[in-house]
């Protein structure tokens, strides 16, 4: 069996690599291990499929805090804003939600996967599921699949498209890092992102807080001299094993890489829930509320401030009788409350492992990659697309833009190097 180009790996840059070479006249072959294409794109966002962010292409880099700048190339060919053009010219309408992510406007991620596997046939791009792959060989003059029911596949040119270690419920179970190995690539060290802290605190150990979810706060790691490393602002869910939420993602690498760095095996985290107040400022909102209903309670009274089983698990650290009203409230002890509320601290020891990721950190080296080709600089007619690379972004539209943008480079490329190879 002969192809042209083979892609291997149905997620979001293997379609999209896929559709781009057959949409450039060249025989495509698109090889999945499972059972359906697209599984990680219909369980985006959740399950809404968030297809892309609109920040302009600097601040979209930055929330590609793993090697972002790589991108600057591929997005001067195909940005988010190709990636919005692309999917309203196939008629999935889209909409533009908060912090500049887009979903389709019907809510649906299969919406945005069925279009997808439209355009395969479209384009004439032959698929295989549940075909597993055992080896990919390299020659010379053209490169060679061999499946695990021994059937050998020869290619012009081959994409490896199949993902990191994270989420392998969808097929990524690192597979490719061998291919890629095979061929001289080196891997830098793997490691999860945007994965749930974890914590041995007493109070998330006995469950005190967990289900609760504490909005717009501003969550910091902390070095152990107790500067600060990171800080994300968003929200922070308590979980019965750590903290989880988008802040919390984004900051999970920042605290594995930083428990690396210091030798140690905790760290101290913040919450501040109330970012745009100072602590004087939340002091006098908090005395000011009870002064004015001085017969409340003050568990009753500070209600609106936090969540109340949180407001009452800091009551409770800053010695504050739940019951006492404002004519008995000793203010040393609202200071203390402020400072609690605006300085939550307590240690986490690491993050659930990187099968429970929603990213690999990590990947094949960058310096090995052709940017505006996705190219390897060390086997002829070899490319790389997602999360398999060395790149990775925070939640929120950001890697699955990588992963199509780097899918059409690499669809792209590896359809011109044949079509090269036709005319000379």
């Amino acid at each position: 069996m002969k192809y042209d180009v083979v892609v291997i790996g149905g997620g979001p840059s293997g379609l999209m690599a896929a559709i781009t070479a057959g949409r450039h006249g060249v025989n495509t072959l698109l090889i999945e291990k499972g059972k359906k294409l697209g599984r990680k794109l219909a369980i985006s966002g959740g399950g809404r499929c968030n297809v892309t962010n609109v920040l302009p292409d600097k601040e979209l880099i930055e929330h590609i805090p793993g090697n972002g700048k790589f991108l600057y190339s591929a997005f001067s060919i195909f940005n988010n804003y190709s990636i919005i053009d692309y999917f309203e010219s196939l008629d999935v309408k889209l909409k533009e939600e908060d912090k500049g992510r887009m979903f389709p406007v019907n809510d649906k991620a299969i919406t945005v996967v069925n279009k997808l596997l439209e355009q395969l046939d479209n384009h004439q791009v032959d698929t295989m599921l549940n075909t597993k792959v055992k080896a990919v060989n390299y020659d010379d003059v053209s490169h060679s699949i061999i499946l695990e029911d021994g059937e050998k596949i020869e290619t012009q040119s081959v994409i490896i498209a199949v993902g990191g270690k994270s989420v392998p419920h969808t097929g990524s179970e690192g597979q490719g890092y061998a291919w890629a190995k095979k061929a001289g690539h080196t891997i830098t060290e793997l490691y999860p992102t945007e994965v749930p802290i974890t914590s041995k605190e007493p109070f998330i150990q006995q469950k005190i807080l967990q289900g609760i979810s504490l909005r717009d706060v501003a969550i910091t790691a902390l070095k152990p001299n107790g500067k600060p490393i990171k800080t994300h602002r968003w929200d922070v869910l308590f979980t019965h094993e750590g903290i989880s939420g988008p802040a919390a993602l984004r900051l999970s690498q920042y605290v594995v890489k930083a428990l690396k760095k210091h030798k140690v095996d905790q760290l101290k985290v913040s919450v501040d829930c109330f970012p745009d107040l100072n602590e004087q400022q939340l002091l006098d909102q908090l005395m000011k509320a009870s002064k004015e209903a001085p017969n409340k309670s003050v568990k009753h009274i500070w209600k609106p401030f936090v969540q109340e089983r949180v407001l009452l698990y800091f009551i409770e650290k800053a010695e504050i009788d739940p019951s006492t009203t404002y004519h008995h409230l000793e203010k040393k002890k609202v200071i203390n409350l402020a400072h609690l509320i605006k300085n939550f601290e307590f240690y986490v020891n690491g993050t659930l492992p990187i099968e429970k990721a929603f990213i690999t950190g990590g990947g094949i080296s960058l310096k090995e990659i052709v940017p505006n080709q996705m190219a390897s600089k060390i086997m002829d007619r070899l490319y790389f697309c997602g999360e398999i690379l060395d790149i990775h972004g925070y939640t929120g539209g950001f890697n699955i833009t990588a992963a199509f943008s780097t899918g059409y480079i690499a669809g792209l490329n590896a359809a011109q190097q044949v079509t090269a190879n036709y005319t000379n």
